[in-house]
């Protein structure tokens, strides 16, 4: 019952820092080619569940690595940076100096409440399946997923990097759950 998470290949924004949540930007020719590649390392493992985000990044990432059929699902859409969509961190820090996605409010954004019962959800279900779970979304939310199977606040995610097309893998460990792999 491992869970396999999937990062969406790069987008313009990815590329340039930039805050993206509900604005459903496109995979670059590059993000496509790193999406093609993750086929060769998820093909020979049987899943119970494939799932991704609907945005078209996380989506498009699932088809082409040969997941045309995966489960769209609203639990795995990114965390919503609200009034800091589409801007960069040093930008949000020239007016809001002190704010983290982690342990801020964001205006207009989702609250970590939130995040943390969707992606409860997401963990539940990939713990009570006969089978692993492969889940294609957004570095936030995955990081904040990782935090979740680890049975600590969405918060926690800030522990964790996560680049765009990499492959992770939450487990268990004589009964605890464990990172096994992380951003190969």
């Amino acid at each position: 019952m491992a869970l396999y998470l999937v990062r969406h290949g790069t987008t313009e924004w990815s590329l340039n820092g930039r805050h993206t949540s509900r604005t459903d930007l496109p995979l670059l020719p590059e993000g496509e080619e790193a999406a093609k590649l993750l086929a060769s390392r998820l093909q020979d493992q049987k899943y119970a569940a494939v799932l991704t985000s609907p945005r078209q990044r996380a989506w498009h990432t699932a088809v082409l690595a040969g997941f045309p059929d995966a489960t769209v699902t609203e639990d795995l859409v990114e965390w919503d940076y609200g009034d800091y969509e589409g801007i960069t961190t040093p930008e949000i820090h020239r007016t809001d100096p002190d704010w983290s996605l982690w342990t801020s409010v964001t205006p207009g954004g989702e609250a970590a409440a939130s995040v943390q019962e969707r992606l409860t959800r997401v963990a539940t279900a990939a713990r009570e399946r006969d089978g692993d779970t492969l889940a294609f979304s957004h570095g936030h939310s995955l990081c904040a997923l990782a935090a979740v199977w680890l049975g600590l606040p969405v918060s926690e995610g800030r522990l964790f990097r996560l680049d765009t097309a990499t492959v992770s893998m939450l487990d268990t460990h004589h009964g605890q759950p464990v990172v096994k792999h992380w951003n190969t």
